[in-house]
């Protein structure tokens, strides 16, 4: 892969590449873009940007303030799969034409800022993460609302609740059991020539691979891994990975969305993110505490619990969110941590005696999260909780799911709703603030965004399952 702008410049020359396209994430988290004749993109193009319309952009800038610039990083480039023409695709950052500024507002920005602040407090060098995202594949999808109607559809050739329907060729019956999804092989496993597509397709954009299986839920649901990375670069390949899914399952007459909770009852989608910090190419994680932890280690776990409500605001920021932070789907909406336990909401993933390989999972966030502003808020989280030696408290090796209630109560849990995160992040966003990380501006705006666009919306609407419940009454 090119590391230098001339090198991305020569692979253009030496493969004749036509069209580049210049890729940007929106506020909530989607990538935008705009392709451009390969004589238009120069070295200047790599320092002072390319100019766009930011006053179209979600979350962004008002119409009298429009102009802003997308300045790409050589060092994602990569040829597109699902371009007919030679197309070369990178990932940039925004900045203000005017003053030359990384806009305070862009998340990829953002997510350098909490690097930098990790840099500039001594405290480590490299801040790593590893996101495992989880996703639906449907075969059809339909939903709208209108004044007087409002509905929702999804299927599955592997929807347990297919098992009794007339099919082409006859029902083979080979279906997942609800909540049984997980690691089925073929017939029952109808997709793996799809994720292995899906995976190497990844490798080829330069995403480090490394494997794919089926997950818990009847009805498609899957998982692709690649390694962990730094937190620019693996915010950076998930979008490449959320994108890959997408357009290869289009490829296969297939849908897919990492919506948390695309089906009732059985187990939602999330994206549990492993994390450790480094620090002149040594491990920091690794010590003689609880599970081979760390003073820091345990410190960024306290850090991250206490902060957690306020982080769900940016890691969890959909209503769907909170349908899958519920009981009994393995999610974990107990706010503890414990060694290899995967009903406590951080796990220590257990990992002999490598010192390298020592992290934390936080296992909260989902795929409907922008990551860089998701990743950036569970370090400052972290650096707060080690600036501060926050004490995480004892960790709870049970199995949460068999405390007695009495037991629970004792144990804080995750928000109940996208509002009540939104609350949380109002009253707690002080370490966010810290390093300049996020802005004031930045909150307020987030807040407003979510509510007047998805709370407030979701809560003017009658929902199908009201008809149920209220209609005779």
């Amino acid at each position: 892969m090119p590391e230098t702008a001339q090198q991305v410049l020569d692979l253009i020359r030496e493969q004749d590449i036509q069209i580049i396209d210049l890729k940007f994430v929106d506020m909530p988290g989607i990538w935008q873009h705009c392709s451009f004749y390969r004589d238009l993109i120069d070295e200047s193009a790599f320092t002072e940007g390319v100019a766009f319309d930011g006053s179209s952009i979600r979350g962004w800038k008002a119409i009298n303030e429009s102009d802003m610039a997308m300045v790409p990083d050589p060092t994602t480039a990569w040829i597109d799969p699902f371009m007919e023409q030679p197309t070369l695709s990178m990932i940039c950052s925004i900045k203000e034409p005017r003053t030359g500024e990384w806009y305070s507002r862009d998340p990829r920005t953002i997510a350098q800022k909490a690097l930098d602040y990790l840099i500039s407090s001594g405290l480590g060098d490299i801040a790593y993460f590893g996101p495992e995202a989880e996703f639906f594949i449907f075969e059809d999808v339909r939903f709208d609302q209108t004044h007087n109607e409002g509905f929702y559809h999804v299927d599955s050739v592997e929807g347990r609740w297919n098992s009794g329907k007339q099919e082409p060729g006859g029902n083979l019956g080979y279906k997942p059991r609800y909540k049984e999804g997980y690691f089925p092989v073929s017939p029952t496993d109808t997709m793996q020539d799809m994720r292995t597509e899906m995976l190497l397709t990844m490798g080829k954009c330069g995403v480090p691979i490394e494997k794919h299986h089926h997950e818990v839920a009847s009805g498609g649901q899957n998982e692709l891994g690649v390694r962990f990375a730094p937190i620019i670069q693996a915010a950076d390949y998930l979008m490449v990975y959320k994108y890959v899914v997408k357009n290869v399952a289009k490829k296969y007459g297939k849908t897919a969305t990492f919506m948390p909770k695309p089906i009732f009852n059985d187990n939602g989608s999330g994206m549990h993110t492993h994390q450790s910090i480094w620090k002149d190419g040594q491990p920091l994680f690794w010590g003689d505490g609880y599970a081979n932890m760390s003073k820091m280690a345990l410190n960024y776990i306290g850090g991250l619990l206490k902060h957690a409500p306020a982080i769900l605001a940016l890691s969890n920021p959909s209503t769907n969110s909170y349908k899958r932070l519920v009981p009994g789907f393995e999610a974990p909406v107990n706010l503890a941590y414990s060694q290899g336990n995967r009903s406590a909401s951080i796990r220590i993933p257990l990992s002999g005696e490598n010192p390298k390989a020592k992290r934390m999972e936080f296992r909260c966030p989902d795929a409907t999260c922008n990551p860089y502003l998701a990743f950036a808020a569970m370090l400052c989280a972290g650096i707060d909780g080690i600036k501060n030696e926050i004490d995480p408290g004892d960790p709870l090796d049970v199995d949460i799911y068999d405390l007695s209630p009495e037991e629970l109560a004792k144990i804080p849990s995750t928000p109940g709703s996208l509002l009540d995160a939104l609350k949380a992040l109002e009253a707690d966003h002080e370490f966010l603030l810290a390093g300049n990380v996020f802005t004031e501006d930045f909150i307020t705006n987030w807040i407003e965004y979510k509510l007047d666009n998805e709370v407030n919306p979701m809560r003017l609407r009658p929902h199908p399952y009201e008809f149920s419940l209220y209609y005779d009454a």
